[in-house]
């Protein structure tokens, strides 16, 4: 039993050791290029909350690792098979159902850790804003958390399925990323991306929902063969040690009036 994994735990052992802190991973199930499995992104959340959950936990945070989440939303990618999609409304629904639970059971801080591009949860936060005592934070890992390693590591991470996400599998679910039986090199395509006519979407001053089956050929959005399990491994420690700093800082941080400023 790992006492920081919720699905591992049992009862009695809930009610002897309460939580202070809990996080919610967020995956989703969708084509990544030829390469990668659908659960990719899924895979990702859980392993660095699972990581991130252990070290806090070993350094005394009271911290609880919920089961990962493994539907987003893929109306991008609608157009491929086996893209399953929960709209935006629908994964709003269940945070909140979630979050009522984690209320109920007296758990003021939550954490979502997202893995999924086409998740956006910021509306969500500020539509709970207000309506819970749960205090709820976003971590979207491939943005911000880990950009700098990202531009250290890569010529170009990618947008879907490119050199970072590969690295990522190749350093943690290497047995379910595909190869070329003669060659053992990938079994993906280069990523290439449709250029979008629009000079003003072009240059990220206009945006619109990207329909993927246009944007790309494959569904990969980068180049995947520079990854190695290396760059993965560097990725995913450097990741879950910043996680878990955050979460030993949440967990110690006590709920008051001006919570969480100081």
């Amino acid at each position: 039993m790992r006492p920081w994994v919720l699905s591992e735990v049992n009862y009695g052992y809930v009610k002897e050791h309460p939580y202070e802190v809990a996080v919610l991973p967020l995956g989703a199930t969708e084509p990544h290029n030829l390469h990668l499995p659908y659960g990719t992104d899924t895979f990702e959340a859980t392993e660095l909350g699972l990581r991130a959950c252990e070290q806090a936990h070993e350094r005394g945070a009271r911290v609880v690792l919920l089961p990962t989440i493994p539907l987003g939303t893929e109306t991008n990618l609608a157009a491929f098979p086996l893209a399953l999609n929960l709209n935006p409304s629908t994964l709003l629904a269940v945070i909140r159902d979630v979050v009522r639970s984690l209320e109920l059971s007296g758990i003021r801080k939550l954490l979502l850790l997202n893995s999924h591009g086409g998740n956006d949860f910021k509306p969500v936060l500020r539509e709970l804003t207000g309506t819970t005592t749960v205090h709820l934070f976003l971590c979207d890992w491939f943005r911000g958390l880990t950009a700098d390693v990202q531009q250290r590591l890569f010529r170009e991470p990618g947008d879907h399925a490119g050199a970072l996400e590969t690295a990522f599998g190749l350093a943690c679910f290497p047995g379910l990323v595909a190869r070329d039986a003669a060659t053992g090199g990938l079994r993906a395509d280069a990523g290439s991306m449709a250029r979008n006519r629009f000079d003003a979407v072009r240059r990220g001053w206009v945006a619109l929902s990207r329909p993927w089956h246009l944007l790309t050929t494959n569904t990969g959005a980068g180049n995947p063969h520079e990854a190695t399990a290396a760059q993965g491994e560097e990725v995913v420690r450097i990741a879950s040690e910043r996680l878990a700093d955050f979460l030993v800082e949440l967990a110690d941080s006590p709920v008051d009036e001006r919570f969480p400023f100081e």
